[in-house]
């Protein structure tokens, strides 16, 4: 779906990828709807959006809300229409991580938090937003899942769990949905440069100043404006799956052909922040 003259809503829309799509989108001819827990946040893209040109009249509206309560998602569609007429398509980019700890050490309120965001905040925008897109000549669904959706992450064995449930849902999604006017898409990014750590309210693992230094030096993150361009391009060529970064993408690889090597890998490289 060519997104120029198109209604999207984006949620995670006030930090992150989340707000490098709003940016992307609106710079694209989009009109947007930027959803997110902080008001402040989405003040933030505001301020963006008019620094570069890009919140012109009825373009860009931006609604607080937090995806785990389902009667506020519910209320969303009537709202986003009240702004802007239509919508036309959804990108679900809002997520939480776990702390850096190993399952038997979570408490069950945490792994209940990241699933609500992770999933249920997920599930319950998609279908309370579905029958208006399906009345559309043509929309797109795209959910955000992880490298991790894919792959085990020890320290984050709940949260790839979520991801991986999105990976699922979304495939599943796609194959309800053939013959109607709605593409899906699911994305998978790798490392990128975000706060996704502050803003789960997650302690940064322990490392020493030499362990940060290393792991810079092999895993520069993805910046999240090329992270939105990627995202973005898939949504325009109906991509079925995309992988966000040459860490996603090789691993994406190397998981397939070897999944029990892959995992080794990564457990090797997690081992020193689980102690």
């Amino acid at each position: 779906m060519k997104v120029a003259g198109k209604t999207v809503a984006v949620t995670g829309g006030g930090n992150g990828i989340g707000r490098e799509l709003v940016l992307a989108l609106l710079a694209r001819g989009a009109r947007v709807a930027a959803l997110d827990l902080s008001a402040d946040g989405l003040a933030g893209t505001v301020e963006l959006a008019r620094a570069a040109g890009l919140a012109g009249q009825g373009t860009l509206s931006t609604h607080v809300v937090d995806i785990t309560d389902r009667t506020a998602v519910e209320a969303l569609p009537e709202a986003v229409t009240a702004a802007h007429g239509q919508v036309d398509g959804v990108i679900n980019c809002a997520g939480i991580i776990q702390p850096f700890v190993r399952f038997a050490d979570l408490g069950y309120d945490q792994i209940e938090r990241v699933m609500n965001v992770n999933f249920w905040g997920l599930a319950y925008v998609t279908k309370t937003f579905l029958p208006h897109l399906v009345r559309r000549p043509a929309a797109h669904i795209v959910n955000v899942s992880s490298m991790g959706g894919f792959l085990p992450v020890p320290g984050q064995t709940v949260y790839g769990a979520s991801k991986a449930a999105v990976k699922l849902l979304t495939e599943g999604l796609h194959s309800e949905l053939v013959g109607t006017p709605v593409s899906v898409t699911v994305v998978f990014p790798g490392a990128t440069g975000t706060n996704i750590t502050g803003n789960s309210g997650v302690a940064t693992p322990d490392m020493t100043p030499e362990q940060q230094a290393e792991a810079a030096k092999k895993h520069k993150p993805l910046a999240p404006a090329q992270a939105a361009r990627i995202i973005v391009d898939a949504m325009e060529r109906d991509a079925y799956r995309v992988t966000v970064g040459k860490d996603a993408t090789m691993l994406d690889r190397f998981a397939r052909l070897s999944p029990r090597r892959a995992a080794a890998l990564i457990q090797r490289n997690m081992a020193s922040l689980l102690g």
